[in-house]
């Protein structure tokens, strides 16, 4: 199950007391004060991991506790540290301070990690006290307070390409039929209710992942149909390819559904507008001439687009082969 947002608890371990101890050895009936400090406590580590795509656990398991240091002991001996609770998320999670209201950590790369709340100091034993006038001091340290926060954790899915268009446009059977993911398709609106990246191969040691976003309606920017939780994924992407349906149902036109997106995108703003988009019409093989009817379109909507077909594979190879061009301009020149 796939889930973008999540809100959590933090709190990192507390510190361990510090000992009160005096050294009482054979031919030392005046040792002295040995008490060891305590130990810090740990810290809630958030890391982004690759092989993680949902905030899912996050949001069944909110509350994160990491553990507390050990006491010092006797012998000038050190409370144990804490263990550092590392928690791994995916890819391109956003960690914001609920109660500040201010980003953390933009967790773009894999293994990219923000300590999130500080684990509480270790008190001093009460050797740390002793001085030329206190030589039997009884004063110990209590550990520090571990930091503690709430967080909301915003998933923002890294892909290198992203397929836009209406509901319907194909996009969902395009990515199934060009990598290894397994999208829900269906006959209806809105059967894609998850961004499904998957993994294109190409020759020449090539790949490249294609995101399929969910279907958007007009006024998607305002939240209407899914919203704007998945227009955000695509300010990730570096590459888009709008999907215009070439037969669209309800008796709309695909000029209509062209205009719908643009607006969609320039109003969502974020720099989704002025990224590099590649303009293909989809279910080519239902148009008996598919080439002259995108030369209509192309001349009416002022494109450069062409026919594609995810069941005849009509094109297929020219659109991931501009794809690739669009990401690798430098290496192509």
């Amino acid at each position: 199950m796939f889930r973008d947002e999540a809100t959590i608890y933090v709190k990192a371990g507390d510190g361990g007391p510090g000992c009160l101890s005096f050294r009482r050895e054979k031919y030392l009936p005046k040792g002295g004060p040995d008490g060891g400090d305590g130990g810090r406590g740990g810290h809630v580590i958030l890391v982004a991991d690759s092989s993680e795509n949902t905030l899912l656990p996050q949001a069944r398991n909110p509350h994160l506790r990491a553990r507390r240091g050990g006491n010092g002991s006797g012998n000038n001996k050190r409370g144990k540290n804490g263990d550092d609770l590392r928690v791994p998320v995916p890819v391109g999670t956003i960690v914001r301070d609920v109660e500040k209201d201010v980003v953390l950590k933009d967790l773009s790369g894999p293994g990219d990690e923000v300590a999130v709340a500080r684990g509480g100091r270790g008190g001093r034993g009460n050797a740390r006290f002793k001085s030329a006038t206190n030589q039997t001091p009884r004063r110990v340290e209590l550990g520090g307070t571990g930091e503690e926060r709430k967080l909301r954790l915003e998933l923002k899915l890294i892909a290198d390409v992203g397929l836009l268009g209406l509901p319907n446009a194909g996009k969902s059977t395009l990515v199934s039929r060009v990598s290894a993911a397994s999208p829900k398709i269906a006959d209806y609106p809105f059967t894609t209710i998850d961004p499904h990246p998957g993994i294109v191969e190409l020759k020449g040691w090539r790949r490249f992942v294609m995101m399929d976003i969910p279907g958007l309606i007009e006024g998607a920017h305002q939240g209407q149909g899914l919203g704007d939780r998945f227009l955000r994924h695509v300010e990730r992407t570096r590459v888009l390819v709008h999907m215009v349906d070439l037969v669209p149902d309800n008796g709309e036109s695909p000029e209509e559904h062209h205009r719908v997106i643009l607006e969609e995108i320039s109003s969502f703003g974020h720099g989704i507008a002025d990224k590099p988009r590649i303009t293909v019409y989809s279910k080519a093989d239902l148009v008996e001439d598919p080439e002259a009817r995108a030369e209509e379109l192309n001349r009416v909507l002022a494109v450069s687009g062409y026919p594609v077909s995810a069941v005849t594979r009509l094109n297929l190879d020219r659109l991931l082969e501009d794809c690739w061009r669009a990401l690798h301009p430098v290496d192509e020149e």
